[in-house]
């Protein structure tokens, strides 16, 4: 066999032949279409049969899974064309030339190469092409050739979705409680899910009909009915509620989203539209508000339920007075997560920080990681007092003063500090029946 050279021409004149250094390039579209992926392997498999068969001295094998309708996005291609340009290759073995190119971009980066005399080859697995006029031109009519089809398909693909949506059919991945028919006839056909459409529609009447909160259905729907999505997961919160908003379960949706594009659906309403917009009214103040507007309190997330292991929460409640006046009382009790029959007695925050002022008393200061921190805040204060007074004595930080400061803080101290303090103690809080107790960790 020859080895494939390729002369350097000049006018009529063939200056002097060069050793041609490929490198095979293969490309597939998509990760997710599974005959492209099985494409590329069978494109490999073939250019290396081609490459024995010519003796094409190919230098290395690249592939990556990019369209090529877009310029610059391949990073694979874009690495070929640098190298191209620096010298490490000379020639380009691939299946076709759309593998190259499908833009306009791409395709002037390959020409210019060319007419730099840095790529003088490219071998397809019907044609060659080289440095010629005739041979570029006609690979840059086969590269426009593929960017015309792409442009028609791109055309045709959404002139098909446009038809489909006035036909009210959904045209993509079905909604929680449908899924699609499996003919490709019908592939834009919703239908309701057996196992999971009647699901879904108790949760809108738990919340329309019922009453219930859309957060304890949501507990109800993941901690007793275990509901998993088609997809094999669990609803986030977050979902949850984006899916009660969702005007598709009574008939009706948008396309695309925010258009203003709306059209009456094919598919079988799970509910109807009194029950969708009685939903919607009930959970009007319960969706998600932003983390900074949500009311927070000082000793939830630090504290666990004595009898159930559960997380601890805090509601707040207001007594009106006749005289006008009003009083907040803010009371701690097991959110029930582990047992929602759990008896764990309510305790007001007053008492609960008396505790845990009591606590400071019993603490070893010793063993304590805050102790450093208090320290520190203790002697800042102290010297603050010796300039108010204009004494230099020696600043002494004793246990009761750090005491006296964290029990300070539990009382006066804003959320932060409190939730601070508590940190400071990497301790297990522990709330049973009105009592605390405090399990700390020895240094």
């Amino acid at each position: 066999m020859e080895t494939r050279t390729v002369g350097k021409i000049h006018g009529n004149i063939v200056l002097s032949e060069v050793r041609v250094k490929y490198c095979l390039y293969a490309r597939k579209s998509t990760e997710s279409d599974e005959m492209q992926a099985l494409s590329i392997d069978s494109q490999i498999k073939e250019m290396e049969a081609i490459a024995e068969r010519l003796n094409l001295n190919v230098i290395e094998v690249k592939k990556e899974s990019h369209s090529a309708k877009a310029s610059g996005e391949r990073p694979v291609y874009k690495k070929l064309l640098q190298e191209i340009d620096q010298g490490k290759f000379n020639g380009v073995l691939t299946w076709a030339p759309d593998r190259l190119s499908r833009n306009a971009g791409d395709l002037g980066s390959l020409v210019d190469l060319m007419d730099q005399r840095k790529l003088i080859h490219i071998q397809t697995y019907g044609q060659t092409f080289s440095n010629s006029p005739n041979e570029k031109f006609l690979l840059m009519i086969l590269c426009s050739q593929a960017k015309l089809e792409n442009d028609n398909k791109s055309i045709n693909v959404k002139r098909g979705l446009k038809a489909r949506v006035e036909m009210g059919l959904w045209p993509c991945r079905p909604l929680t409680g449908y899924t699609k028919f499996k003919r490709m006839d019908q592939k834009c056909e919703s239908v309701i899910d057996k196992e999971r459409g009647p699901i879904i529609k108790q949760v809108f009447e738990k919340i329309g009909y019922d009453g219930w909160s859309g957060r304890k259905v949501y507990n109800w729907l993941h901690d007793d009915v275990k509901f998993k999505t088609e997809a094999g997961k669990f609803l986030s919160l977050g979902n949850f509620y984006e899916m009660l908003k969702n005007d598709f379960y009574y008939g009706r949706f948008e396309y695309p989203r925010g258009s203003g594009n709306w059209y009456n659906g094919a598919h079988v309403p799970l509910i109807s539209k009194e029950l969708f917009d009685l939903v919607q009214e009930n959970i009007k103040s319960q969706i998600l508000e932003p983390r900074s507007e949500q009311k927070e309190f000082a000793f939830t997330k630090l504290m666990t339920c004595g009898l159930c292991g559960s997380g601890i929460t805090a509601e707040e409640k207001f007594k009106h007075q006749q005289n006008g006046n009003t009083h907040r009382y803010v009371y701690y009790k097991c959110t029930r997560k582990r047992d929602e029959n759990c008896t764990n007695a309510v305790i007001r925050e007053e008492d609960l920080i008396e505790q845990l002022k009591s606590l400071m008393d019993d603490l070893d200061i010793q063993i304590v990681p805050m102790k450093e921190k208090i320290s520190n805040e203790v002697r800042r204060f102290k010297l603050f007092q010796q300039m108010l007074t204009g004494t230099k004595a020696q600043i002494a930080v004793k246990d009761i003063d750090i005491r006296n400061y964290a029990k300070f803080i539990l009382q006066e101290g804003n959320i932060d500090e409190k939730r601070g303090l508590l940190r400071y103690l990497n301790s297990k809080i522990s709330l049973a029946n009105k009592k605390i107790s405090l399990e700390y960790k020895q240094y």
